[in-house]
């Protein structure tokens, strides 16, 4: 989809208005009839035909709480309609303040995803040009919105992608094509390096796959000095099948988007570095496969780290927190990072608590906590501080290891996974985890099974802008 700029609407062509709740008359003048049936509700539209016959089409912004879901009312809206649209449409914006008008250009260019990317006749894609009039410079929010609503679509389609197609070396490969297009450095550290530089957890939890784990660097560094602002740290497990702790088939299709953490960084690092944001960031995916084979980790084994703590292993489907705790602290020794946040679909006991409507927030650092809860209200991508009292710690010592994977038991998993990660951290001031088990990846209007939401782009971009801008 393209986004062009004019300073006034023909009203004899074809044409979006935009429209609060209750609030008609803002855009009377462009409406052939006094009183269509409409009341500007969240998430609805109306056609309606104007005097030369062209379509006139009134989109819902609803009410002030809506305002941090309006790409939704317009990805729904251009999904449904797109089909009887010309080459070109307009959008009247003179209504929309700056955040609005963003979040429109998001939804629009997120209704442009197709799921069926591996059917073997696809459908052929028409090429919209969105004509946005307003009398402000809206040149720079009009990039923004289509790099934004892009990078989502694109990380949608990794977390949807099959995992015999979406390996991790798949996943590094994505990377090194992303960081040439956007301009930022990438690195892929392949099995042998993996070995030479003691990523033993990331090796461990990939012993039983034909497909070799992979770590992978993203540097992104817009300012002259060599000092990380803020590091990343996503879970790239491309399938999860629980390994000898095997899951019950039940849903295991769906393991393919235990990568859903993976996708938010690898997509990040490309966004911030497409919008030339003035901060210096760290992307880091831990990527591997937790298969079943002979040379599988087992229950009971006692591995190593990267840290160089052991690990009793409880339960092989306990994987992710293994990979995150050698990316996490190769990201902190490494580059010593002012801010480190790591995204991972960690927990069912994440989805139990809070269903499908917040990712759990974990840290010690409360102005981490206010700022990206603030910005998640902003997005509509929240998230909810959850505990790390030290009472939670009992659980995981280990009579054989410095630590143990699991607890065994079927309570506090998504702070007691929390609590895991923490002892990897080097005490490091300013880490925060998101458990984003319940939000990355769901079911859908515009899809018959589960799909990935996108969730994270906007959340993690945004709390980055608002470090950049300081």
């Amino acid at each position: 989809m393209k986004f062009t700029h004019i300073k006034s609407i023909d009203t004899t062509k074809d044409f979006i208005l935009p429209c609060k709740k209750d609030d008609l008359k803002s855009i009377q003048e462009f409406l052939p009839i006094a009183n269509p049936d409409f009341d500007g509700s969240f998430n609805t539209h109306l056609l309606i035909y104007g005097t030369k016959g062209n379509r006139i089409y009134l989109v819902g912004l609803g009410e002030d709480k809506n305002a941090g879901q309006i790409e939704s009312t317009f990805q729904k809206f251009a999904f449904e309609t797109c089909k009887y649209w010309s080459n070109d449409i307009q959008l009247y914006a003179d209504g929309l303040n700056d955040d609005e008008l963003l979040k429109t250009v998001i939804g629009l260019e997120m209704s442009q995803y197709t799921i069926g990317e591996f059917r073997s006749k696809k459908e052929d894609k028409k090429e919209f040009t969105v004509v946005i009039s307003s009398t402000k410079n809206i040149e720079n929010i009009l990039e923004e919105g289509k790099f934004t609503g892009e990078t989502i679509n694109k990380i949608k389609g990794l977390v949807d992608a099959p995992p015999n197609v979406k390996t991790p070396e798949y996943l590094g490969n994505w990377a090194e094509k992303s960081a040439k297009e956007a301009s930022y450095t990438c690195t892929v550290l392949k099995q042998k390096q993996l070995e030479e530089q003691g990523f033993d957890a990331v090796l461990s939890v990939g012993k039983g796959s034909v497909n070799p784990p992979v770590v992978i660097i993203n540097e992104y560094k817009a300012k002259d000095t060599e000092t990380i602002d803020i590091a990343l740290v996503g879970k790239g497990i491309t399938f999860d099948s629980g390994g000898l702790s095997i899951k019950p088939s039940t849903n295991l299709h769906y393991m393919k988007s235990d990568m859903g953490g993976a996708a938010v960084v690898l997509g990040v690092v490309e966004l911030v570095a497409k919008l030339k944001l003035n901060i210096n960031i760290i992307g880091i995916v831990a990527s591997a496969e937790n298969a079943v084979d002979a040379n599988s980790y087992r229950p009971g084994d006692v591995i190593n780290s990267y840290s160089g703590k052991t690990i009793e292993i409880i339960d092989t489907d306990a994987e992710g927190r293994l990979v995150l705790a050698d990316g996490l602290n190769f990201a902190i020794k490494k580059y010593n990072p002012e801010y480190i946040i790591d995204l991972a679909t960690l927990t069912g006991s994440v989805v139990r608590t809070f269903g499908y409507a917040a990712a759990g927030m974990f840290t010690e650092n409360q102005e981490m906590a206010n700022t990206m809860s603030a910005v998640g209200y902003k997005v509509h991508e929240r998230v909810w501080q959850l505990p790390m009292f030290e009472d939670y710690e009992a659980d995981l010592k280990s009579d054989v290891a410095d630590i143990k994977n699991f607890n065994g038991k079927p309570i506090e998993g998504a702070i007691n996974a929390a609590k895991f990660l923490e002892f990897f951290t080097e005490k490091h001031p300013k880490w925060m985890h998101l458990d984003i088990a319940g939000v990355s990846f769901g079911s859908s209007q515009y899809a018959k099974m589960k799909s990935a939401t996108g969730y994270g782009i906007q959340l993690i971009t945004n709390f980055i802008k608002e470090k950049a801008n300081k």
